[in-house]
């Protein structure tokens, strides 16, 4: 694992997710409110020793899956700090000193499933009325 530089702590930001399971985008990290480069997996981001303020969002239609957290750094530490963006745009991320879990699968599986059932449905009595 990496070490800061002498007299300086870090933040060890990891992106969960991917391309392929999340969304093409990804999220954007702001660390004291400055946009910081960021991609999904870990990166390390040295910093100078006291509270720091990590904000992280995604962005697609809209701003969406925000999530930040304070975090106090000191020198030679290494500080894990873990964002999970959500299942669609409607809800917040989660983020934390832990892997976290990502949120609004369950509204997901049910808009889709409505939406699923809703054109099978039209299909069906589309069907139903061509044979009348």
């Amino acid at each position: 694992m990496m070490q800061p530089p002498p007299g300086y702590g870090a933040m060890l930001l990891t992106l969960q997710g991917s391309v392929l399971t999340a969304t093409p985008n990804s999220p954007t990290p702001r660390i004291d409110g400055y946009p910081v480069p960021g991609a999904y997996g870990m990166t390390f981001y040295p910093l100078r020793p006291g509270r720091h303020r990590i904000d992280v969002d995604m962005q697609w239609l809209r701003r969406y899956g925000q999530a930040g957290m304070e975090v106090d750094i000191h020198p030679g530490q290494v500080v894990p700090v873990f964002y999970a963006p959500p299942w669609h745009q409607f809800t917040t991320g989660r983020i934390g000193h832990h892997e976290q879990p990502r949120t609004g699968l369950v509204t997901m599986l049910v808009l889709v499933l409505g939406i699923l059932f809703g054109t099978l449905a039209c299909c069906v009595g589309l069907s139903l009325v061509a044979t009348l």
